[in-house]
């Protein structure tokens, strides 16, 4: 395990963040991470970077919101404030104690704590979008998570080394031929303007005038896989189903069905959960799409209840509502951005400038 946790931190250090010497790296996980945070200490001193630690304790966020003042709810945690200004660099290591923690709290403290956490979300997204911080999120393998996914704690972990090429002899030479491929797709998809996503009960499209599509291959998140875009705020037009489980703050919600109108979400509906969806989209901008994109990574294929994975799963499609990502050019802002995924290995087709690119769960180009 001691060579496991190594192969992770470099693929993490020198591959994801391509840490280099005086850089300012800020490092958020819990204590179950230990081993992996011993290696990312030392290989970023090794490196001459300059690693600091904000390391959580098992219950410490039911904790502070059962017992904060409204003063400590507006006020922003001074170590994360100042890595979101002038830090180079973000790793964020899950991994949880509790994933039910969460379950409980009062929605009225959760939306004051995030109003006072929005302006260094905003700062995060400006900065990760023109470049002058560099981030990547991954997944530490906890009993709590692979309860989550229905996996034995040695399965969960084998399924994310898996996932992220580290049982390869060559984990940063798999990566790179990853972008490779992608670029293909998203060269190709930058040259057109119209998408639409088409299943035998549903069909959903966009605009991407203006905005990019990018390739994200295994640096922002750790494991990657999926091509994604922003789409124009107001040219969402139709109706998707979300096939798969998507779990928002400990809540899981199952079939999700969405109207859209005019790029505004009218109408909703779920089969489990609905009323975690009436909570969403009382919260401003989540009523609108920040993200569309198609999943890439087949050596993910199955559901986790972890975003991290199951918005890679390869043959599937998966769309945020709320906050934009900037670097597509995305507008919307809002304090959530939640994915919902659905499969397409079974009648799934995707259309760019009305020409069949996409079939049951694989690119045609």
């Amino acid at each position: 395990m001691n060579t496991i946790w190594k192969r992770y931190a470099e693929l993490l250090l020198k591959y994801s963040l391509d840490i280099r010497k005086g850089e300012r790296l800020y490092v958020a996980s819990t204590t179950l991470a230990v081993p992996l945070l011993k290696e990312i200490q030392a290989l970023a001193l090794d490196l001459g970077a300059i690693p600091e630690f904000d390391v959580h304790f098992e219950g410490q966020n039911r904790r502070f919101y059962d017992h904060a003042t409204e003063q400590a709810l507006k006020a922003p945690p001074l170590l994360y404030s100042k890595a979101m200004e002038t830090f180079d660099a973000y790793l964020n290591i899950r991994a949880p104690f509790n994933l039910s923690e969460m379950q409980g709290v009062d929605s009225d403290r959760l939306k004051l704590r995030a109003q006072a956490l929005q302006p260094w979300y905003e700062m995060y997204s400006n900065r990760t979008a023109e470049g002058s911080m560099k981030r990547s999120l991954c997944q530490f393998p906890t009993p709590a998570a692979a309860q989550m996914a229905g996996m034995s704690l040695e399965d969960y972990s084998a399924f994310i080394f898996n996932a992220c090429r580290l049982m390869e002899d060559d984990p940063v030479g798999e990566w790179l031929a990853v972008r490779a491929e992608q670029q293909k797709m998203v060269d190709y998809l930058n040259q057109c303007t119209q998408i639409r996503y088409v299943h035998e009960n549903w069909d959903i499209c966009f605009s991407t005038a203006g905005r990019t599509w990018i390739n994200s291959d295994g640096r922002a998140n750790m494991p990657s896989g999926e091509v994604f875009t922003a789409p124009v705020e107001d040219s969402v037009e139709g109706e998707i189903y979300f096939s798969y489980p998507s779990i928002y703050r400990g809540r899981e919600v199952v079939g999700v069905r969405l109207k859209v109108k005019e790029g505004y979400i009218t109408d909703w509906s779920a089969e489990k959960g609905e009323e975690v969806l009436d909570a969403v989209f009382e919260t401003k901008g989540a009523r609108r799409f920040g993200e569309a994109a198609i999943g890439t990574n087949y050596k993910i294929d199955r559901i986790t209840r972890n975003i991290l994975f199951d918005e890679k799963i390869g043959g599937s499609i998966h769309m945020a509502v709320g906050q934009s990502y900037y670097h597509c050019g995305g507008k919307n802002k809002s304090t959530i951005h939640w994915d919902l995924i659905s499969d397409m290995r079974e009648g799934g087709e995707i259309y760019a400038d009305e020409k069949l690119i996409y079939k049951n769960g694989g690119f045609l180009l």
